[in-house]
């Protein structure tokens, strides 16, 4: 039977592998997908995402996740988390809630006390370190004050053809006090249906919402087109008419599989993703926007790779 995974972002590698043990042993979707994400929320040096991102104004991390099963459609959310180790996980448990699913701020945050969830301060010292650099510079040299927002976003499916998505992120950095961007939003974040296949976002919130363009990746494989396909032709038009009509359209990066576990990618700039399926291990690759409206899609090179695991780790100053 077919399975795989496919999430946004290099950060997602380590995770993708563990998703990948899980699938292949006959696991369900969602405990791979949860597990996915964890692994990300975990490490200390991925500062869009969990334990170690990156704060808002004030200097707190504010987190949003969601966890959508693909069988029942049921889905759970939080918005501006605070001091948990694993939004995602309590983004799954409220998915068990018919009503009351999605939770923000100190309502979602008493939530995971109460359920036992691991409750710590989500603020690092390298993080509250580029914090502190960056309200110097925004004061001294009177910089824009956003700056980076990815989001850790995956796609499953197990070998009985269920199917699972999730979302997490610590948002925009320096971001207003309870923004919430578009990660734990259905449609626009993540979407995912076991009869057809999902789809999940990262890049700037605010104008991937504007398109809800995971579910209409999801709607255009229903309708008969490949992933592939479907990413080219959800995003590519919606980025050009957003730019005609709102006159700007921020960074947009979507990813998605079918129930056949085939897959697809969609970008406005480079980015990197990775992918795991019955016929393929856990690969790292790289996708950019070329003409026509279409996607290079290749593997990332050792020396990229290297740059990387340098560049993440490098000490602030």
């Amino acid at each position: 039977m077919s399975w795989g995974t496919i999430a946004t972002w290099r950060m997602a590698n380590e995770g993708v592998e563990k998703a990948s043990t899980i699938l292949e042993e006959n696991g369900t979707a969602g405990d791979a997908v949860e597990k996915l994400i964890n692994t990300v929320e975990a490490y200390p040096y991925y500062k869009s995402v969990g334990y170690g991102g990156l704060p808002n104004e004030e200097g707190i991390v504010q987190m949003d996740a969601a966890f959508m099963n693909g069988d029942t459609l049921a889905q759970g959310a939080v918005g501006a988390i605070e001091n948990v180790m694993h939004a995602v996980s309590v983004a799954r448990a409220l998915s068990h809630e018919h009503c009351n699913s999605f939770r923000v701020g100190k309502g979602a945050t008493k939530f995971a006390s109460l359920h036992g969830f691991e409750m710590t301060n989500m603020l690092t010292k390298r993080a509250k370190k580029r914090w502190q650099k960056r309200c110097k510079e925004i004061k001294q040299q009177n910089l824009n004050p956003y700056d980076g927002h990815d989001t850790v976003g995956a796609i499953t499916l197990d070998k009985n053809n269920s199917m699972a998505a999730a979302t997490s992120t610590s948002g925009l950095f320096m971001k207003k006090d309870g923004r919430v961007g578009d990660s734990p939003l259905s449609g626009s974040g993540f979407y995912v249906d076991s009869k057809v296949g999902g789809a999940a976002a990262t890049g700037l919130g605010e104008d991937i919402m504007k398109g809800c363009l995971s579910y209409e990746i999801v709607r255009r494989m229903r309708d008969g087109e490949l992933p592939q396909d479907a990413c080219d032709h959800a995003v590519y038009p919606f980025i050009a008419d957003l730019k005609k009509r709102y006159g700007k359209a921020g960074e947009f990066s979507l990813v998605a599989m079918n129930n056949k576990g085939e897959w697809g990618v969609a970008t406005n700039v480079e980015f990197t993703f990775c992918v795991a399926t019955d016929k393929q291990k856990p690969v790292i690759l790289m996708a950019n926007p070329i003409d026509n409206m279409k996607t290079k899609i290749e593997p990332v090179s050792q020396e990229w790779l290297d740059a990387y695991k340098k560049r993440i780790h490098a000490p602030i100053e």
